[in-house]
């Protein structure tokens, strides 16, 4: 029952709805006041009422006092079960949090790891190590088991006369221990993975009990070896007999254990065990003590910056004991399965873990120090160079009688290095800095471009022959390359050797190179029409001393051009004939039949493309651009050369051609010149014939014969169209009058005579034959009398061509010009007629 009800039943009695309720029934009853006055029942409905009215009112004290006691009772059972509520709340609530307890021990706390583990957790763990330790047990008994016999097998080979008795025991191992493996190959866990490694700890077990049993043998060849002086040089043949024998049964029994034990591990040869012949890996022994005594300990002769004297106490040891080995040891594997063997190779192939061990320690701590890295991996190559001259090859060794295939090459000690890529590049990157600092070094020295003074060499041949002259610089250079070559040549990989002739050598050719080119360049910018137009333009000094016009000009110009001539042609020849060196041929043809290699000198913008065919000797040599590239520099210079000289020379000339008429010419006398008595130069002409004659005698000091013939038929050509035009052919609207003819032939056999007193020392009676057009005219307008009559009728007249050349050589004595330029000639004169 709702609240509001019961309210509403423990209120009191309502009088308005009472007096409704009575107002209700009189309307229902009596509708009118008539109606009430006949009614003759109102007053017993009034008694009734009121009857009825006294008894409800008894009724609801009874009620009344019932509802009293019910309330209270209800308030009674209300707040005992408001009790029993709150004690059940607080019972569900303390059940929760058990609840939640109980929960959380039940989760793994494996992720958590400061938490402890579970009941159930501790319970799993505890069978599960229940179950290991079983395991291990069982274990346990069969290592044991492994043991036992492999101490059985040990004892039996070192008790024993012949260690050889204790193979049958270590057969036993084998077999124990492949029977294990047998029956543990499906063992494996709830995981998948192997429970124990204890397959692998019984094959160290059998490892270890063969590499015992071979100490023991190794121990008894050792102490007889030690009664013949090993491993001091060893005089078989002085030895006692019964040492001899001793040793010889030492000796065949390793051999016959190995034998044995190559039956016995067909497939599964112990892991750390070394190639070698057991006899000899048991000789080599107190030699690695040694070893290890004097280069790995503290002594002074474990030195890092000299590594020769470890290489060179190896190649000691192996040619001190060459004899025993080739006449003793070799004579004993004679009768084994050995026999193929070369006990000197093997010897030396067993001395070798040795430097390779020492190596591999030492190498890190060079890095930074590439001096001595590079003294070391010199030293290295150096080592493998000598012990191949001393025939040493992995052919007849256990290298090559373990291989099916023929014995692979030997890469050499030096491999060690060469072969890790952080210690080549840390060399080969030390080699290209030292080289680039010997080179600038080299263009910085005071003397760089000072023209070497030794002009000859002596050929192998022994002939002499005159030397290309060179600058100090090209010398140098010349020289550090060659140097660079020596350094690298002994590496054994052609990979190695185009790596370095790329990152080392080449650069140093390609710096030299852009410096001459540079050096033409500066001269080009400085002799321009704009330096000479603008003197002081690129911020020079206005003084003498600071005029880039002295710079390119004169002697002191010539001379700047010569050296870079000189220098870029000494470096041609001498890459033309290192390209023909074999060990360039071979490198170039190495390069050309492998790809990795030929894709490393596409690369490299100064080699020359090479070519994948089939031929065995490809086209052209290594250096073939760079010689391009050099020889394109010569030519530059010798153009500016004979441009400079050129047009110093028609520059002097401007002032004498415009110097005007015959008046401009004094009869002085002028004895001993080529000129007349009567006639005289002039003072114009002076300059430029001196300064001819002075760049010739110059370029005959300062350059080789044929360069400077080439040149001077080049100055001396262009110089004599030049002037044949100039003065002769184009003079303008003035013509040549005789007196001046005669003028300009003196002047015209002076430029010839000049050139011949210049060049006396290279060229002399050769150097007339670029001035035998300029001469022919010169003699053609000089020509008077007689002469210039024939000359001008057979010139115009209807003597056909050979007999006019014929008539003109006896005339004039040469006949270079053509028909038509000899007209041109006569018709400058004033009195030619035609």
């Amino acid at each position: 029952m709702a609240s509001a009800h019961i309210k509403a039943l423990l209120g009191g009695p309502s009088t308005a709805d009472s007096h409704r309720q009575a107002l209700d029934f009189l309307n229902s009853h009596y509708k009118s006041y008539h109606d009430l006055e006949q009614a003759n029942d109102f007053d017993d409905i009034l008694e009734d009422s009121r009857k009825y009215n006294a008894e409800l009112h008894t009724k609801f004290i009874s009620s009344q006092q019932h509802v009293d006691g019910l309330i209270a009772q209800t308030r009674e059972s209300a707040q005992q079960h408001l009790h029993t509520a709150q004690e059940l709340s607080l019972l569900r609530h303390s059940l929760t949090d058990e609840l939640s307890y109980l929960s959380e021990q039940l989760v793994s706390t494996l992720s958590d790891p400061d938490s402890k583990p579970t009941l159930l957790e501790e319970i799993e763990t505890t069978h599960r190590s229940l179950k290991e330790l079983e395991s291990v047990k069982s274990y346990v008994k069969v290592i044991e088991h492994a043991l036992h016999l492999s101490e059985l097998a040990v004892k039996r080979a070192s008790n024993s006369s012949s260690p050889l008795q204790a193979i049958p025991d270590y057969e036993k191992v084998q077999k124990f221990v492949a029977s294990v493996g047998d029956a543990s190959k499906d063992v494996e866990d709830g995981s998948g993975q192997q429970k124990l490694h204890l397959l692998t700890f019984l094959e160290d077990i059998r490892e270890k009990t063969w590499r015992d049993i071979k100490s023991v043998l190794k121990s008894t060849l050792l102490n007889v070896a030690e009664k013949l002086q090993w491993p001091n040089a060893i005089d078989y043949r002085a030895a006692s007999v019964e040492d001899r024998k001793a040793f010889e049964s030492a000796f065949s029994d390793l051999t016959k254990f190995q034998t044995i034990g190559e039956k016995l591990h067909p497939l599964n040869k112990p892991k750390d065990e070394k190639d070698g012949l057991y006899p000899i890996q048991a000789l080599i022994q107190p030699i690695a003590l040694r070893f290890k005594y004097h280069f790995e300990s503290n002594r002074q002769t474990n030195r890092l910056d000299k590594p020769e004297w470890y290489f060179t106490h190896i190649l000691n040891v192996a040619h001190e004991h060459r004899t025993f080995m080739e006449n003793i040891v070799q004579q004993l594997l004679t009768s084994t399965r050995y026999k193929h063997i070369n006990a000197w190779r093997e010897f030396t192939l067993l001395l070798l873990p040795m430097l390779s061990r020492k190596l591999r320690r030492t190498v890190p701590s060079l890095i930074a120090h590439p001096p001595v890295l590079a003294h070391t991996i010199y030293q290295a190559l150096s080592f493998d160079s000598a012990l191949k001259e001393e025939g040493f090859e992995l052919r007849g060794t256990s290298a090559a009688f373990a291989s099916e295939n023929d014995a692979p090459p030997w890469e050499g000690i030096s491999e060690v290095i060469l072969g890790k890529k952080e210690w080549f590049e840390a060399w080969m990157e030390g080699e290209r800095q030292f080289a680039m600092d010997q080179y600038m070094e080299i263009i910085s020295s005071p003397d760089a471009w000072l023209t070497a003074d030794d002009d000859v060499e002596e050929e192998d041949d022994g002939r002499v022959h005159p030397q290309l002259k060179a600058t100090n610089s090209a010398r140098r250079v010349k020289a550090l390359v060659e140097q660079v070559t020596d350094r690298y040549s002994p590496l054994p990989q052609f990979s190695h050797r185009t790596r370095f002739l790329i990152a080392v050598q080449l650069p140093l050719l390609e710096s030299y190179h852009a410096r001459i080119s540079s050096s033409l360049d500066a001269f080009e910018t400085l002799s321009s029409s704009f330096m000479r137009a603008v003197p002081g333009a690129l911020g020079e000094a206005a003084g003498r001393s600071n005029d880039p016009r002295r710079l390119t000009s004169g002697i002191e110009g010539i001379q700047r051009l010569c050296k870079a001539l000189i220098s870029a042609k000494y470096l041609s020849a001498a890459m033309e004939a290192w390209g023909e060196d074999v060990f360039f041929l071979e490198l170039w043809a190495e390069i050309n039949h492998k790809a990795s290699l030929r894709s490393r000198a596409e690369a490299a913008a100064s080699l020359p493309d090479p070519k994948s065919a089939d031929a065995e000797v490809p086209e052209g040599t290594i250096f073939e651009e760079l010689v391009v590239q050099y020889n394109q520099l010569v030519v530059r210079a010798e153009e500016l050369i004979v441009q400079s000289i050129c047009n110093e020379v028609e520059s002097g000339l401007k002032a004498h051609f415009n110097s005007g008429d015959s008046s401009q010419f004094t009869p002085v006398p002028s004895s001993g010149s080529v000129v007349s008595d009567d006639l005289a130069l002039s003072s114009t002409l002076l300059g430029p014939v001196a300064l001819l004659s002075a760049h010739l005698t110059f370029l005959q000091s300062a350059l080789p014969q044929t360069t400077v013939i080439s040149l001077y038929r080049t100055v001396a050509s262009r110089l004599a169209t030049h002037i044949l035009h100039r003065q002769i052919l184009y003079r303008g609207r003035s013509r040549i009058t005789p007196q001046q003819g005669k003028v300009i032939m003196a002047e015209c056999e002076l430029w010839a005579e000049t050139s011949r007193l210049a060049l006396a020392k290279t060229v002399a009676g050769r150097t007339e034959a670029s001035w035998r057009g300029l001469l022919e005219a010169g003699r053609i307008v000089g020509a008077d009398g007689e002469t210039w009559r024939k000359l001008v009728d057979s010139t115009f007249g209807t003597l056909g061509d050979e007999e006019w050349e014929k008539v003109l050589s006896e005339l004039v004595g040469f006949s270079e010009l053509s028909r038509e330029d000899v007209g041109q000639v006569i018709q400058a004169r004033v009195d030619s007629e035609r």
